[in-house]
């Protein structure tokens, strides 16, 4: 096997999400660190890329630096890592786009409606990848969930309720700890706190499930506490464009919740419920039958299903897997462009320019929607419109 070289760009020492990144893309040796621009301080992020193994002459100082350095080496990245603050996302994006290197974005992918059409734009004339990690979509069972959808098993989809609520930003007296205040400060976060931090992968999981999309939504936003410029708690009722409606609750003042990302889809003919703290169980009540726990790792489920199965059933598969199976995704559609084959249809399941678009475009709608007291407002990118 060919490794892909990698690179990534924020996720530096003490960061919760780069250790998830670098230990998931190495899950299948399919990527391999090379480069990498990792923290604001230059001498830090210096550092710390040697420590991991990256090459003094690709240990960069900052995103820029990193971008000339790489295009045009031989042996530059396929793929880089965007792991920075939300307010960053998108002109380190839409460089390394136009430079043909491929893009995993950490969500929300831009901050402004505009910039994230103009990514979708780069994305589509470049034919480069750009996805965005809504990396819980990864899991075994929420990718069954899809293909019992896909296949009827449900029936109409009425109703979805899905949560991604947390208490661990609930201290007022933590307020100036920079892991959580910049996740409240406009100038680094953009107009929405929690919706775009939580309330978008929630929101994501329902449209990945259903098929569908959003199309209007009334919001209820809340700073719980007060000092917050932004929301730590949200409410968005969504009508999708299939006819299901949609139930997102989303907070991070949730005292005694512990990530608390949970789905109850409601269709026709039966429901089904998943918790990403428990991902390995998924429940099936079939109208008008009893319940019964479907197994990740089980005989007989679907090729979705098994193809983003590791282990064996009973033995836990959690978050990392889950975004190893977003850069297994990634890893198949660049080698499928390569070598001039069609890319595993089971393989591209991972998020999209598109799917970013559409998920900021749901947080103008929802920031609108809450300054004005809850007015159902089109959720639509004006792009996706006609």
């Amino acid at each position: 096997m060919t490794r892909l070289f990698w690179g990534m760009t924020g996720g530096g020492e003490g960061s919760q999400i780069g250790p998830v990144h670098r230990i998931s893309s190495a899950l299948d040796a399919q990527f391999e660190l090379k480069a990498g621009a990792l923290d604001v301080d230059p001498v830090k992020g210096r550092d710390f890329a040697k420590r991991l193994g990256i090459a003094d002459d690709r240990a960069y100082g900052n995103w820029q630096e990193m971008l000339a350095g790489e295009k045009n080496r031989k042996d530059r990245i396929d793929l880089v890592t965007v792991a920075t603050p939300n307010s960053t996302h998108y002109a380190i994006t839409k460089a390394f786009l136009e430079a043909g290197i491929h893009v995993l974005c950490e969500k929300p992918m831009t901050v402004t409606v505009q910039e994230a059409e103009d990514i979708a734009a780069i994305a589509k004339r470049t034919g480069n990848i750009c996805a965005v990690n809504y990396g819980y979509t990864g899991y075994s069972l929420v990718r069954h969930m899809r293909a019992m959808v896909a296949r009827g098993d449900l029936g109409k989809v009425r109703l979805i309720l899905v949560e991604f609520s947390h208490g661990f930003h609930a201290d007022a007296a933590d307020a100036e700890n920079p892991r959580m205040r910049w996740r409240y400060d406009p100038l680094q976060a953009g107009i929405s706190g929690q919706f775009a931090d939580c309330g978008i992968h929630a929101l994501h999981m329902a449209s990945f499930i259903s098929g569908q999309n959003a199309r209007e939504l009334s919001a209820d936003f809340v700073s719980a506490i007060a000092s917050r410029q932004l929301e730590d708690d949200a409410m968005v009722n969504v009508r999708m464009d299939g006819g299901t409606t949609v139930r997102v609750w989303t907070s991070s003042v949730a005292i005694g919740s512990f990530h608390g990302f949970n789905i109850r889809v409601f269709g026709e003919k039966g429901g089904l419920r998943w918790a990403q703290q428990w991902p390995d169980q998924l429940y099936w009540t079939p109208l008008n039958g009893r319940t019964e726990t479907i197994e990740r790792g089980n005989a007989n489920l679907s090729p979705e299903a098994e193809r983003a199965t590791r282990i064996a059933t009973g033995h836990s598969e959690g978050m990392l897997v889950a975004f190893a199976n977003i850069y297994a995704d990634i890893a198949e559609a660049i080698t499928a462009s390569r070598s001039g084959r069609a890319i595993n249809p089971h393989a591209a399941y991972f998020p999209t320019a598109v799917d970013g678009l559409r998920s900021i475009a749901a947080i103008k709608a929802s920031v609108e929607s809450a300054k004005a007291k809850g007015a159902w407002t089109d959720a639509r990118p004006p792009s996706l419109r006609g």
